[in-house]
């Protein structure tokens, strides 16, 4: 089997974009015994052909209530516009914090986070601009689409800093991957061994669908091959 190798994350996320997928990355990853590393279902990809990949640059939401709405008046967005324009090539916009009842992402923050080469944007949240955001074919991944604007709903409060979504615990620099199976957060410090297990399985499922499209039963498949 012909060895991974990767020098930088350019070409680590080439590779992971042509060759790997978020399924066999979330079982290798279970199989290490990484059991909590997938988001939220319901966060899924604007256009179902979208692929994400790249470092968590992590950005916290907090909603605005009556005690706190001077926030808002204060300092529109709280930190929001300096976490994009924070934004470094190959990161991944990550934001979460927020309830679902505006929208986290749009059009012109699209445009921004491109111009500083950004690989994309997940959020446990919706996303807003559908059109334009799909125009410019940038990575966006979210709940859904709904337009109400987070202005005087929402706020920022920190960013690259560690945050929890869903059980999911994620460091700035970890590795975001998605696509239309859902994503999944690798973690920085395990990266190198999940990423080649992930080709190694990758390879042998490949293997195994041969087998079984060539009349072999399921139950020999994995006896034979230890892959389903």
């Amino acid at each position: 089997m012909q060895e991974l190798i990767w020098k930088n994350d350019v070409e680590l996320f080439e590779l992971m974009r042509s060759h790997l997928f978020s399924a066999v990355v979330g079982d290798v990853m279970d199989q290490s015994g990484l059991l909590h590393q997938f988001l939220p279902p319901e966060i899924q990809p604007l256009r179902a052909d979208m692929v994400v990949v790249g470092r968590a640059m992590t950005v916290w939401h907090q909603d605005l209530t009556d005690a706190n709405r001077y926030l808002a008046r204060e300092k529109p967005f709280g930190l929001m516009l300096e976490a994009l324009d924070d934004l470094k090539q190959n990161e991944v916009y990550l934001a979460s914090g927020a309830s679902p009842g505006f929208a986290l992402w749009g059009e012109l923050m699209t445009a921004r986070a491109m111009h500083l080469g950004a690989a994309g944007v997940v959020m446990n949240g919706h996303s807003r601009d559908t059109d334009g955001i799909l125009a410019l074919n940038f990575p966006t991944f979210s709940h859904g689409r709904y337009a109400q604007d987070q202005g005087s709903r929402g706020t920022v409060l920190d960013f690259r800093i560690p945050i929890e979504i869903a059980g999911v615990h994620i460091q700035p620099g970890d590795i975001v991957f998605g696509d239309m199976d859902g994503v999944c957060v690798i973690p920085s410090a395990h990266e190198t061994d999940i990423i080649k297990l992930a080709w190694q399985k990758a390879t042998g499922e490949k293997t195994v669908l041969k087998a079984i499209q060539n009349g072999m039963s399921a139950v020999e498949a994995f006896k034979t091959y230890g892959i389903m």
